[in-house]
C-alpha cells in the first residue's frame, strides 16, 4: 500500500502541480481505501481551484471542416468553389476570417457539416488545457492512447491523436458538461476524464460507416417503441446495436473510467452523425434498456436542436435530483419509460400493489419487452431494490459485447 501524503490547500499552480502529480500517481485507488478517499479530496480540491475555468468540449467549425476534410479525402483545394479562392480558404482555416453564411450554406449543402456547427464561433488556439491531467495511465492500459516511456512529457502528442481520431479539436474548448444546467452528473466527476471517454466513444464511432445517414425525422416515439421490442430477445443488445447502425446511430460501448460515473452519453460527430455510448457500468439487462432509450430519446428530442453537443448521464442520480433535473433530461426519462413501456399499460397492470413474478411476465409479454424491463421499473418505482432480484438479467449484457468487467 502507498504511503498516505499528507493534504494541503491548493493557493497556487505549484500546489496545483503537486496535487496533479499525487493525483497520477494514486488514480487507479479503488474507491472506499484510504488511497481512493485522498483521491476523492485532491480531486475537490483541484476543482475548487479550478471553478473558474471553463471544462473542456466540443469541435468548433474550422475543426469540422478539417475533420470532413480527412474523412472524405479531400484537400483545401476542394474548398475553393465553396470559400471563394485559395487565399479565403486558406484565412478561414486559419481562423482569420470568419465564416459566412453563403460559405456556411455550401459547405452545410456539399460536405454534410450541420449548420448549427458551422455558426458557431471559432475558438482560437489559445487554450486553458493542461494534457497532463488527463488519465493518461488509465487510457495506456485501456488501449485509449499508446504507451510512452514519460507520459506526462508526452501528454499533449498522445491526446492530440485520441482528438483527431475522434474527429475533435482539443484547443477548441467550448463547454463539454456543466454541472448547473441541469444534466445528470456526480458533483465528483472529473471533466478531463469525461472528455477522455467521450473523446474514446467518438473516435471507435469513426472507425465504422453507417450503412445509411440518420434522418431526424425519422426518430419518432413508434421508432422508440420498435427499437424497446427488441429488449423481447436474449440478444436484443446486440440486435439493437445493429437495428441502429442501420438507421444512421452509432451505438458504442466503452467501459467507464475512474471518476466519470457514467451510464450513458448521447454525442455528436463532426460530420453529424449522432453516436450513444454506454459505459455498462451495471451490468444489468433492465439498465441497458432504459439507458439506452434515454439517450435515444435525447438523439430523437434535442439533438441539433439544443445549445449542447453532448447529454452525459449518471443514472444512478435518478433519484436523488428528481427534483433538480433540467427540462430535457425529464423529457428523455418520460419518453424512454413510454417507449419501454405505455404508461396505460403500467396504469392497469397493478405491479405496484402486486410485484409478482407473474405479474412481472404478463406485463413484459402484453407490452412486447424483457420481463427485466418492468421489473427494473417496480424496483426504482418502488424504491425496494430486492424486489424481484432475479428478474433483472444481471450478468447477461457485457458478455454479449465481449467487455471486460
Amino acid at each position: 500500500m502507498q504511503a498516505i501524503s499528507p493534504i494541503r490547500p491548493i493557493r497556487t499552480d505549484a500546489d496545483l502541480e503537486r496535487a496533479l502529480a499525487r493525483t497520477e500517481e494514486i488514480f487507479d485507488a479503488a474507491d472506499g481505501t484510504p488511497e481512493g478517499d485522498e483521491l476523492d479530496v485532491l480531486a475537490d480540491l483541484v476543482e475548487l481551484y479550478e471553478s473558474k475555468r471553463e471544462p473542456l468540449g466540443y469541435p468548433d467549425p474550422i475543426a469540422a471542416i478539417e475533420f470532413r476534410l480527412d474523412q472524405a479525402e479531400l484537400s483545401r483545394r476542394d474548398l475553393v468553389p465553396l470559400i471563394g479562392s485559395s487565399a479565403r480558404v486558406a484565412e478561414v482555416l486559419s481562423r482569420q476570417r470568419p465564416i459566412t453564411m453563403p460559405m456556411a450554406r455550401a459547405l452545410h449543402e456539399h460536405l454534410q457539416i450541420p449548420a448549427e456547427v458551422l455558426l458557431r464561433e471559432p475558438v482560437g488556439d489559445a487554450s486553458p488545457i493542461d494534457f497532463r491531467k488527463f488519465p493518461l495511465r488509465e487510457m495506456v492500459k485501456r488501449g485509449w492512447v499508446r504507451a510512452a516511456d514519460d507520459l506526462r512529457a508526452n501528454a499533449e502528442q498522445l491526446v492530440r491523436e485520441l482528438a483527431q481520431r475522434a474527429g475533435v479539436q482539443p484547443a477548441a474548448v467550448t463547454a463539454l458538461y456543466r454541472k448547473s444546467d441541469g444534466q445528470r452528473l456526480n458533483a465528483k466527476a472529473n471533466a478531463y476524464a469525461l472528455t477522455a471517454w467521450c473523446w474514446q466513444v467518438m473516435a471507435e464511432a469513426n472507425t465504422h460507416l453507417l450503412e445509411r445517414a440518420f434522418d431526424p425525422e425519422a426518430a419518432t416515439p413508434e421508432f422508440l417503441r420498435e427499437v424497446a421490442r427488441l429488449s423481447a430477445s436474449e440478444d436484443g443488445p446486440l440486435r439493437v446495436r445493429d437495428f441502429l447502425r442501420e438507421h444512421g446511430i452509432a451505438l458504442v460501448i466503452v467501459p467507464h473510467v475512474s471518476r466519470t460515473y457514467l451510464d450513458g452519453a448521447t454525442l455528436q460527430l463532426a460530420d453529424g452523425r449522432p453516436v450513444i455510448g454506454l459505459t455498462l457500468r451495471y451490468d444489468r439487462v433492465d439498465n441497458f434498456w432504459f439507458t439506452l432509450l434515454h439517450e435515444l430519446a435525447h438523439v430523437s428530442l434535442h439533438l441539433g436542436g439544443s445549445t449542447r453537443d453532448a447529454y452525459l448521464d449518471d443514472l444512478g442520480l435518478v433519484g436523488e435530483l428528481e427534483g433538480d433535473l433540467g427540462v430535457e433530461e425529464a423529457a428523455a426519462d418520460t419518453a424512454a419509460s413510454e417507449a419501454l413501456i405505455p404508461q396505460a399499460d403500467w396504469e392497469s397492470s397493478g405491479l405496484l400493489e402486486h410485484p409478482s413474478g407473474m405479474a412481472v411476465i404478463s406485463l413484459a409479454q402484453r407490452v412486447g419487452v424483457h420481463p427485466a424491463v418492468v421489473a427494473g421499473r417496480v424496483r426504482h418505482e418502488t424504491g425496494n431494490y430486492r424486489l424481484l432480484s432475479h428478474f433483472v438479467g444481471t450478468g447477461q449484457v457485457r458478455r454479449q459485447f465481449e467487455v471486460p468487467a
